[in-house]
């Protein structure tokens, strides 16, 4: 073999060397694929109101129990649904006087008219609290001034009453409103007070 034969044949194989060595080379491996992500956990939602829990009609009755220290007394008309007596502070000339009814209207209303019976500076504001107890919706109501009168609806005026104080609480009955009134001297009022609050706290629906 001539030289330059010699030579091709070299050159040639050391090209097919060179490609068994490319076609050897392993794959390049393929980029990672993202991982996925978990879907997003619903939100919970707050259970809706029924309509049967929407509808649900107000109690008829409040269930209370009067301080061993009022006296129970008889009813001056029959649109009262009880009367009691609370004795006299020491000072004052007469008892006050809680009563219980049930007439229509609204909440805003008999506020107004509660505060209508008082003659009080133009300045002065009703005290006014909303309560919840137990399933009762309770306005509490507290008046200072001159008593003006104004009890039931045809009853004879007992005349301006000065220094008097009224605590109220109107609850929120099926049908009509039931209202607890107690008036009287401010001092006595005053004094009655803590019972008056505990009073409203042990209502119960019926």
């Amino acid at each position: 073999m001539s030289t330059r034969n010699l030579a091709l044949a070299l050159v040639c194989a050391s090209g097919l060397g060179f490609g068994v060595v490319a076609c050897d080379k392993p794959p390049e491996p393929a980029p990672a694929a993202a991982p996925e992500r978990a879907p997003a956990a619903p939100t919970p939602k707050a259970p809706a109101t029924t309509a049967k829990e929407a509808a649900a009609p107000k109690p008829t009755e409040v269930v209370y129990e009067a301080p061993a220290a009022w006296q129970k007394a008889e009813n001056p008309n029959p649109m009262r649904k009880a009367t009691y007596k609370i004795p006299r502070a020491e000072g004052d000339s007469e008892d006050a006087e809680l009563s219980v009814s049930q007439a229509g209207g609204t909440v805003d209303a008999n506020v107004q008219r509660w505060a209508g019976q008082f003659e009080r500076n133009k300045d002065d504001q009703v005290a006014r609290k909303q309560m919840k107890v137990g399933d009762l919706d309770v306005t509490v109501v507290e008046l200072h001034g001159t008593f003006a009168g104004g009890g039931m609806p045809g009853a004879p005026s007992a005349g301006p009453k000065a220094n008097w104080a009224m605590l109220g609480a109107i609850v929120e009955t099926q049908g009509s409103l039931t209202f607890f009134k107690l008036t009287g001297p401010e001092k006595t009022v005053q004094s009655a007070k803590p019972a008056f609050d505990k009073f409203i706290e042990g209502f119960r629906a019926k």
